[in-house]
């Protein structure tokens, strides 16, 4: 939980809102045009719905006066005026729907684009970032966060130039109709504008933590989930519910802070509209009553539907500058994960190995996750081809990390690793993963069939090939009983042990059919029966391959060709069984201490 919580803290806000909506704009850039057309199409359809009061205005105009002349209501007028009215409300929906339809298609392209360009940045991330980094808060950029940004490009972006030009459409036709009654409405603007700056002021920062707290609860989700069987095991449930209230409750205040305040805007909007639409009304009927013109009715009667439409884009510029600021926030943990330092670029390597002996040699090797803590320290050493390397030391001793070494998952901060005298830096990360087999202690295996997960990565597997290795790995019953065989899908549904799960990516391993073998803790989840099996199999296996064996059963690397025992990043010992036991060292210790307590 510390190391989680230490996470959450790590992750980042938006601290520059201009800078992040500006990397959003130039990101979007390839979709300018289709984006201009839509934009363009929201503006005609703005305008149409500007113009239309006049023409509600003119009928008002019209009826009154009718009642006063003796030729009574001009009711072709009406009906002209009638027409042409329904006509530009007609194109005001058709622009609005084009708009619509554009925008939509630009939303999901640029978020299928973003969301692409993250999945391919993932792949070329160091393992140091995922150490670093809460899974959950992966995910959160990749889902929330995009999801953010689509419903602004999708809604807010036309919607702030709808409101723009309504809001300068409405004064010019108000200006035009009346000057006297367009500076009472004009009047309300400055009120309106210190309240929305005030409410933007104050939200912002609650916008951004709701941002945070999100990656923080689905981080939480994630782990919870993923390891329910610990959780239950360990009687758990209690302590991660009262952690997901304490994660969920933070989330809520910081949601409900930033809602309430966003939800604030708009009826705030709507008073200071009501106080101009009661200006208007007074102001217009005294004017009415000195000019003594009834026709005058219908210029209050256009500027009563332009005060209500005056109110609706204030408040929803309001409304669009909250978005804008969840957005940033948003923006700014996509765009930080997209420029985060990748793997060093490989692409000026040529050199490639091929038909490798599998000669390896440590140089002097220093290496540290950071600064203040040097987990490897001038390890040296060198393993000739064919051999069998087992890797042996207490929890710590850098076992694993020397094996993210050599399969260049990590950059030595010195020394050098050499692999049939070709340093591993003149060798892309591709060419060296091609050249190991890799069985680690976690097993992973993806939905899919059975046959998808044991020839993962490889092409042309026959099924004769298949059944061999799964043969090897002493699989082959438990897959032929099963209704599909090989086609037979490996999901929540199916029942298969740990045990079974080793064994798959056991058998992977051995499709993989690479020079060069690792082993972390291959058979640390099966019985002892079928470790027997597995350790047959990997006899075949590491047959002529250079193999390492990391392992904490000491039993199980005894025929080792090369002992190396690890102590605080330094190898201590090295050699036989044998020899390492008549020694009497750290080994023979480790030894023992495991024959007593198998004993016992």
């Amino acid at each position: 939980m510390a190391r989680q919580n230490q996470m959450h803290k790590s992750l980042p806000k938006a601290q520059n809102f201009g800078k992040s909506l500006g990397k959003l704009l130039a990101f979007i850039k390839p979709y300018l045009f289709a984006t201009i057309v839509a934009l363009l199409f929201a503006v005609a359809s703005t305008v149409f719905n500007i113009i239309s009061p006049d023409l509600i205005g003119q009928i008002t105009t019209v009826i009154t006066e009718g009642l006063f002349l003796p030729t009574g209501i001009d009711l072709d007028k009406i009906a002209k005026i009638a027409i042409t009215l329904v006509v530009m409300y007609g194109c005001c929906a058709v622009f609005g729907y084009v708009q619509g339809w554009i925008m939509t298609t630009v939303t999901q392209k640029a978020c299928n684009k973003l969301r692409t360009q993250i999945s391919q940045k993932i792949n070329r991330l160091p393992l140091r970032y995922f150490d670093t980094r809460n899974v959950g808060d992966v995910l959160s950029r990749v889902t929330n966060d995009v999801d953010t940004i689509g419903q602004t490009l999708n809604q807010s972006l036309s919607q702030m130039v709808t409101s723009v030009t309504m809001l300068i459409g409405l004064l010019i036709m108000m200006f035009a109709t009346s000057w006297q009654l367009a500076l009472v409405a004009v009047a309300t603007v400055p009120l309106s504008m210190v309240l929305m700056l005030l409410i933007v002021g104050v939200s912002q920062k609650h916008f951004k933590a709701m941002q945070k707290n999100l990656g923080n609860i689905n981080g939480h989700i994630e782990e919870a989930f993923s390891n329910h069987t610990i959780i239950k095991a360990f009687n758990a449930e209690q302590k991660m519910t009262v952690k997901f209230d304490e994660y969920n409750e933070i989330l809520k205040q910081s949601g409900w802070k930033a809602q309430f305040l966003s939800g604030l805007m708009q009826p705030l909007m709507a008073f200071v509209g009501n106080l101009g639409f009661v200006g208007v009304c007074l102001v217009g009927g005294i004017i009415a009553i000195q000019k003594g013109n009834v026709g005058f009715i219908g210029v209050i009667a256009s500027f009563m539907i332009y005060i209500r439409q005056f109110g609706q884009p204030l408040g929803q510029v309001g409304q669009i500058a909250n978005t804008l600021q969840s957005t940033a926030a948003a923006a700014e943990r996509v765009f930080e994960f997209l420029e985060s330092d990748e793997m060093p670029d490989e692409s000026q390597i040529e050199t490639k190995l091929e038909n490798v002996k599998g000669d390896i040699e440590f140089k002097d090797v220093y290496f540290g996750y950071n600064q203040e803590k040097v987990v490897i320290k001038g390890f040296s050493a060198k393993i000739k081809a064919g051999q069998t390397v087992a890797i042996v030391g207490p929890t710590g001793a850098g076992k694993t990390t020397l094996v993210n070494l050599l399969m260049k998952f990590y950059q030595v901060n010195s020394g050098d690793i050499l692999i049939d005298g070709n340093s591993i830096n003149n060798l892309t990360r591709t060419n060296v993963h091609d050249l190991f087999g890799m069985v680690l202690q976690d097993t992973w295996l993806f939905e899919g069939t059975i046959r998808d997960n044991v020839v993962y990565g490889k092409k042309d597997i026959t099924d004769e090939t298949l059944w061999r290795v799964l043969r090897a790995t002493g699989m082959e019953h438990y897959v032929r009983t099963l209704p599909k065989g090989l086609d037979t899908i490996l999901d929540d549904k199916t029942s298969i042990s740990q045990g079974q799960r080793q064994l798959l990516t056991i058998a992977r391993a051995m499709i993989e059919n690479a020079p060069m073998i690792i082993l972390d803790e291959a058979t640390s989840s099966v019985d002892t029966r079928t470790e027997l099996l597995i350790q047959k199999a990997m006899d075949k296996l590491t047959e002529g391959r250079t193999s390492f064996i990391i392992a904490h059963r000491l039993s199980t690397i005894k025929n080792a060709d090369v002992i190396l025992v690890m102590k605080d990043g330094n190898i201590v010992e090295q050699g036989k069984h044998n020899q390492l036991i008549q020694q009497g060292g750290f080994y023979a210790e480790l030894y023992n201490s495991q024959f007593e307590n198998d004993e016992e």
